[in-house]
């Protein structure tokens, strides 16, 4: 039996891969593709939107409490009304938006003693994959003896409105955690001094229709190890969020992340 799913950000550019991707899935059943009630493509058919033709579905502004998941993948106002709409009809969620406050973070953790909720700042395999092996490179690399620089390079599209990336700032995280490198750089200017041991450099670019690349870089005396990571198009994220939203059917409530979903916890 196929899972019925939601989709909130239906319109937007990875909403529309989504719908693309999910409408092809024999295991997925599209029932509602959601985004603002502003939208100018109200009632338009989302396949339509989608690129893919039609598929009797059009875009609305309503949650169908029918659903036994839903995806969001809007903005951090459309979390809003996903994360509370999902909260009172009892339906799993996966959160693939980025560029989240802390309050609506926390807001996150609260709904997710009553819903699965599997959250991740990105949902592909390859990005995910990375995350691991700069966690083992960060924990060998501690304690040689002259220090290991580390530096964050991420690039993204013309559009994307936060900076850094959430994707950056979560390899930031994993490997703070094995180094204890506690200081926070985004970006230099002028004369900023020499590099601090305790650091970890952020640099953000944005260029073109850039789908996403990471570069994480340890900087040794006489040698550097480059873990990259890159998508050559959209897809590698809305099959993420397809995979969590399989993996939440019958799960707990409890907060998920995609090391779960790809058993790599």
């Amino acid at each position: 039996m196929s899972v019925k799913l939601i989709i909130n950000g239906a319109a937007g550019r990875m909403g529309k891969r989504l719908v693309a991707l999910a409408s092809a899935d024999p295991e997925l059943e599209l029932i509602a593709a959601v985004d603002t009630a502003s939208h100018p493509s109200q009632n338009a058919d989302a396949g339509t939107l989608a690129g893919v033709g039609e598929i009797g579905l059009p875009l609305t502004h309503d949650f169908d409490a029918a659903g036994q998941v839903a995806i969001d993948f809007s903005s951090p106002a459309g979390l809003d009304m996903a994360l509370e709409a999902c909260s009172t009809a009892g339906i799993p969620l996966v959160v693939a938006t980025t560029g989240l406050s802390d309050s609506q973070m926390q807001e996150i953790r609260q709904a997710a003693h009553k819903i699965a909720i599997c959250w991740a700042p990105n949902m592909s395999l390859a990005v995910n994959l990375t995350m691991v092996l700069a966690r083992q490179a960060a924990k060998a690399l501690k304690h040689i003896p002259q220090g290991a620089d580390v530096e964050i390079i991420e690039r993204h599209h013309r559009f994307k409105e936060d900076s850094p990336s959430g994707t950056a700032l979560k390899f930031g995280e994993i490997i703070s955690a094995e180094m204890g490198l506690n200081r926070h750089v985004h970006g230099r200017e002028g004369q900023c001094g020499a590099r601090t041991r305790d650091e970890i450099g952020y640099h953000a670019v944005r260029v073109g229709d850039d789908p996403g690349q990471h570069t994480i870089v340890f900087g040794m005396l006489g040698e550097t190890i480059e873990l990259r990571v890159a998508a050559s198009n959209r897809d590698c994220y809305a099959l993420g969020a397809l995979a969590a939203a399989k993996f939440l059917i019958g799960k707990e409530p409890k907060l998920y992340n995609m090391f779960d979903v790809l058993g790599l916890s």
